[in-house]
């Protein structure tokens, strides 16, 4: 199965903002960038996004742009829920909450948020459930780094503490086979 994992291009936050599952724009202009990311693209695909407004501008112009032969928007696909530190500059976030999950983020939820392996379970649920369709076309998922990270993991079995060995540019294309 071939897949192409793109990530949305950069957002109006200042850098050093945490804004996970917060619902942000994307920084004007993009089309140059988004043509870009069309070029790296199948001339056809299954088209899956996740539901946050960053994914979604860009995953409705690929749809455009390209023969879609179906689009659907997923919540399992949106970023990890940051909770409490949503929109908070990371230097604001208290040292006693953000160093224990700083030294194991994989296992340690964020306070009224969620663990990376959490991310990484809803991701693999996504996972099955398409592998389970024997779909024959690409497939285009239109998602968020932490997302991506954690597909590249599944495919790759990295361990969780390893994930950031992906490195994950804005408006990035990887193709991988399943």
């Amino acid at each position: 199965m071939e897949i192409y994992l793109v990530r949305h291009t950069e957002t109006v936050c200042e850098k050093g903002i945490c804004y996970g599952q917060s619902d942000v724009d994307i920084a004007e202009p993009f089309d140059i960038i988004f043509d870009k990311i069309i070029s790296k693209l199948p001339s056809e695909a299954i088209i899956f996004s996740s539901p946050l407004k960053r994914c979604v501008i860009l995953a409705k112009h690929i749809q455009n742009n390209i023969k879609t032969i179906s689009y659907q928007e997923d919540d399992r696909l949106k970023e990890m829920n940051f909770g409490d530190w949503e929109l908070k500059n990371w230097n604001e976030i208290p040292q006693e909450e953000l160093n224990p999950w700083m030294e194991d983020f994989v296992n340690i939820r964020v306070s009224n948020g969620e663990s990376f392996v959490e991310l990484h379970d809803r991701v693999g649920d996504f996972l099955s459930e398409i592998l389970s369709k024997n779909i024959q076309n690409p497939i285009v998922i239109v998602a968020h780094a932490g997302i991506i990270r954690s597909i590249l993991c599944h495919q790759t079995s990295l361990p969780l503490k390893e994930v950031f060995q992906n490195k994950v540019d804005f408006g990035q294309v990887i193709k991988i086979e399943l």
